[in-house]
């Protein structure tokens, strides 16, 4: 299969690049007739410049990848070189004086719209196209539709309550008229789930170009937003979990079912690391589902590398001088992947002490996803990391761990030095795994099945016993101490839903999904004020921190957008 690189330089100029209010929602500007409109090869390149927005309006700043925003879960500090250098994401991981008119609650909710103006851009068009001259058009049309509702996925999450831009047929005005309060959270989830739902009827079950969604990552789509909708926050004056939707969590189940992955090829990579590898043997593998594509040496002197992970490179003196070493694993994280004598997790007194590589058994999957000192970075042996300020541009502030995947090798050819530090790796956007894991929840909750549950759970922790190639000689060489078994037992539902959301953290640490978790379950206020007060020790930044329930789940909405929407957007609760 090819590989569609989302390059902005296909974006043709007759797309709208400028901004109405929060949204690009001009129509294309030009000379053409409608007859060149409607060629199939102008569709092609709208459609092209779509994909390419994520990679365009992509900022190491605010990722599109959500990592500047998960510093508020117990998985991550912000890093940098101390509380003032990105001092508004210092406010987010404290949950305390974060403003409205912060320049990082802003500029995600800009550039996401941005986004979702392309597919409404070649939306618009297409819907014009003759099937007969264009025998692509709905698949097309599910693809765009399938950019669209992610965009508004991750709008949704970080702020709640936003406007629904679905309607690419939309003047300038009628964008300027949209409210942000208009759906209900639940009916707010099921525009999204439309969309999904299109695309899972019209896509294939396998693309020529891997950068194209296919049925399989539409499911998955659907799978993971009706997980988020069963949750249901409904009542407009509380961000509190009211209810678990039974046909919601019946949904998840649907759309996980092993003959759709199965029939575009989706399974678990033998090895856990080979999902954060830049090679191009492991890239777009079996567990990757749907992934952001990057390039290097094609001819476009780096520009579409990944550029989003620039920020979370260490500074290594010689090696990558610049490099800012933000991200960085916390404690808790680190000792969330303890294991007892029996290979198990320590789900109840994981945090009661440190991890201590030479003398606690662990995870596999510790080493690789979190550096720590006393071993490579990278698996580089070069690169021993230690308790210095190469490790720590904070001295030590936000400790001595480097999270590992979304690095490279510094020596390897994968690193490259622009503005700041890229690679090619792919991002990958919806994994296996994660929907996995979103299936074994849905079960448990429906206390249906809890035994395929804990299989789900079981083939993750055979597959981490197994993931061993970059670290075999840490035993002998580290002092590392591998130990992780599979549940044998019988569990009830209470200990079943305990087990899958811990896999799920260990699983997916790092990969932005935690904060998120953590209001989807409504356990943010609970879990992230006894962090603060565990923290507070290791890094004295939670001294002050304080969690906010019913303000603190979701983002304000901007002040500028408030400020401009003519009295159309409502500010999200908790006096802000």
């Amino acid at each position: 299969m090819k590989k569609i690189i989302y390059t902005a330089a296909l974006a043709l100029s007759l797309m709208a690049t400028g901004c109405n209010d929060f949204l690009d929602a001009q129509k294309p500007q030009g000379t053409l007739d409608q007859g060149q409109v409607l060629d199939p090869q102008y569709i092609d390149n709208l459609v092209i410049s779509a994909y390419a927005g994520w990679i365009s309006a992509e900022d190491i700043n605010s990722s599109f990848s959500m990592w500047n925003y998960d510093v508020r879960s117990d998985d991550a500090y912000k890093g940098g070189n101390g509380t003032e250098d990105g001092d508004v994401f210092h406010a987010l991981e404290i949950s305390q004086g974060i403003m409205t008119t912060n320049w990082n609650i802003s500029d995600m909710w800009d550039r996401l719209y941005k986004v979702i103006s392309r597919a409404n851009s070649a939306l618009e068009v297409l819907d014009e196209m003759d099937a007969a001259t264009y025998p692509l058009r709905d698949q097309r049309i599910a693809e765009m539709k399938f950019l669209r509702a992610h965009g508004h996925f991750l709008l949704k999450r970080l702020y709640k309550n936003i406007p629904f831009a679905i309607d690419e047929k939309m003047s300038p005005a009628d964008y300027n008229n949209l409210e942000n309060t208009k759906y209900t959270n639940d009916q707010g989830w099921q525009l999204i789930i439309d969309d999904f739902k299109f695309a899972f009827d019209n896509l294939p079950d396998v693309q020529d170009e891997v950068g194209r969604p296919n049925r399989a990552a539409a499911a998955a789509y659907l799978a993971k937003t009706y997980l988020y909708k069963a949750y249901r926050q409904d009542n407009p004056e509380s961000n509190l979990v009211t209810s678990i939707d039974r046909e919601d969590l019946l949904n998840v189940v649907k759309y996980t079912e092993p003959a759709i992955m199965n029939a575009s090829g989706c399974g678990l990579e033998t090895d856990f690391h080979n999902n954060f590898r830049p090679e191009p043997l492991f890239e777009n593998g079996v567990e990757s589902i749907w992934a952001m594509q990057y390039s290097f040496n094609d001819g476009t002197n780096h520009g579409n590398c990944n550029w989003s992970y620039g920020l979370i490179v260490p500074n290594i003196p010689g090696v990558t001088d610049g490099g800012c070493d933000f991200y960085k694993p916390s404690q808790n994280l680190v000792n969330a992947f303890k294991t007892d004598e029996n290979g198990l997790p320590l789900l109840d007194n994981f945090n009661a002490e440190d991890f201590d590589l030479k003398n606690d058994y662990a995870d596999p999957r510790l080493f690789l996803t979190i550096g720590m000192p006393g071993t490579p970075y990278m698996f580089n042996k070069n690169f021993i990391m230690d308790k210095s300020a190469t490790w720590s541009r904070s001295n030590g502030l936000y400790g001595y761990y480097v999270t590992l995947k979304q690095n490279v090798d510094p020596e390897s050819e994968f690193l490259v030095k622009g503005a700041w530090w890229g690679s090619p790796m792919n991002r990958i956007v919806l994994r296996y795994a994660d929907i996995l894991l979103a299936r074994a929840e849905a079960l448990v909750q429906l206390n249906q099945n809890i035994d395929e549950a804990i299989d789900i759970v079981n083939s993750l922790r055979n597959r981490a016993r197994q993931s061993t190639a970059m670290i075999s000689d840490y035993e002998q060489l580290y002092g590392a101490h591998f130990n992780i078994h599979t549940y044998n037992g019988s569990y009830n539902q209470e200990q079943a839903l305990k087990i899958v959301k811990h896999e799920r953290r260990v699983e997916l640490a790092m990969e932005s999904e935690r904060f998120f978790d953590l209001v989807r379950w409504g356990e943010a206020d609970q879990v992230l004020n006894k962090y603060y007060a565990d923290e507070a020790d290791n890094c004295a930044i939670y001294a002050t921190a304080n969690f906010t329930p019913n303000k603190n789940e979701y983002l304000p909405i901007p002040f500028s957008q408030l400020s401009a929407s003519n009295g159309h957007y409502k500010q999200n609760i908790g006096n802000w």
